[in-house]
């Protein structure tokens, strides 16, 4: 009598493998449209601080700073964010306004959609290249 052998065949591996293949090609661009979403949401977040930062600063100084240190940051000006994607810099500050941007870091493709993000003493935001950066996060 003949034993049947049990095993997997090389079909069925190659099977699994094209199925794991088209999972993977599907997820991926998803992927890294999340996290462009959330390195973009730590630019804002963080320009978002500085502005407050700065208007309680004004309350103690009658003026804006232009100084990072001052407002608890460790630097001086041109301050990575979280994950090092942004250099955060206060760009201009005086006794009436500031100027606060978020500079993109690597070149990639993501550089194209949201490369910088601005916010000033009076809260305009504005981005470059596209002008919806801060209210169309699905970029």
């Amino acid at each position: 009598m003949r034993r049947k052998l049990q095993g997997v065949t090389l079909v069925e591996m190659m099977i699994v493998v094209v199925i794991i293949s088209i999972l993977a090609a599907i997820a991926y661009p998803s992927y890294r449209q999340y996290i462009a979403k959330a390195k973009r949401n730590e630019a804002m977040a963080a320009l978002l601080k500085i502005a407050t930062l700065q208007e309680r600063w004004y309350l103690q100084n009658n003026t804006y700073t232009t100084n990072m240190n001052n407002l608890g940051f460790n630097g001086v000006n041109n301050v990575p964010s979280d994950t090092g994607t942004y250099i955060i810099r206060i760009v201009s500050a005086d006794a009436n306004t500031f100027v606060a941007d978020a500079n993109y870091q690597p070149g990639d493709v993501e550089s194209t959609k949201c490369d910088v993000f601005t916010i000033n003493g009076s809260g305009i935001k504005g981005s470059s290249p596209a002008t919806d950066c801060w209210t169309n996060t699905r970029r």
